[in-house]
């Protein structure tokens, strides 16, 4: 998030930060936005009956703001089909693997564990599916033989914050579309 705020303030992504919206009061994430002067908002899962109500009040957050895209950054959580539905195409979010290999939470550690010699990192719409949606952009991070689970990981994250920009970048310069759900970028 913190990444993505930056290359906003620098003018090097062409949009402005409507809201960081967040379902851990105690994320680092919104101590970092409210720093950069950005407006928070915390809405926890377990405040609400179920998670459709959860969602539609996400829904109400984002239309208040005038919302045009979704950012995911750490967002932990899956989203409802309905959800996902509402936002077709306007969900992009940033994975630590080559998808389709390693999807889910553990994906740099699940990579390491299995000796691969490669990983990376995955740019993708949200679909109905987990870490399911078409691909933006992926950029491969050689595992070193010298490599911890921790030096890995911040070369991943490194490159994460390289590409996840670039991504948005080509999104929000309407290069990026969806047919079929194939991505295509215009050059």
């Amino acid at each position: 998030m913190e990444n993505i705020a930056l290359r906003v303030k620098e003018g090097k992504l062409p949009c402005d930060i409507a809201l960081v919206l967040c379902d851990n009061p105690g994320a680092l994430a919104l101590k970092r936005a409210e720093k950069l002067g950005l407006e928070t908002c915390t809405l926890e899962r377990t405040n609400f009956a179920s998670k459709s109500d959860f969602e539609s009040k996400i829904n109400e957050k984002l239309q208040e703001k005038k919302v045009e895209a979704i950012f995911l950054a750490g967002y932990m959580r899956i989203l409802s089909v309905d959800f996902v539905r509402r936002w077709a195409w306007r969900i992009i979010n940033v994975h630590p693997s080559l998808l389709p290999k390693y999807p889910g939470a553990h994906a740099i550690k699940e990579a390491f564990e299995a000796k691969e010699k490669e990983t990376g990192v995955t740019i993708h719409f949200v679909d109905e599916g987990v870490d399911s949606g078409p691909v933006i952009l992926q950029r491969k991070v050689p595992v070193m033989a010298n490599d911890t689970l921790e030096t890995l990981e911040a070369r991943v994250h490194e490159t994460e914050y390289q590409l996840y920009p670039e991504a948005i970048k080509l999104w929000l310069d309407g290069k990026v579309t969806v047919e079929n759900k194939k991505v295509r970028i215009q050059q």
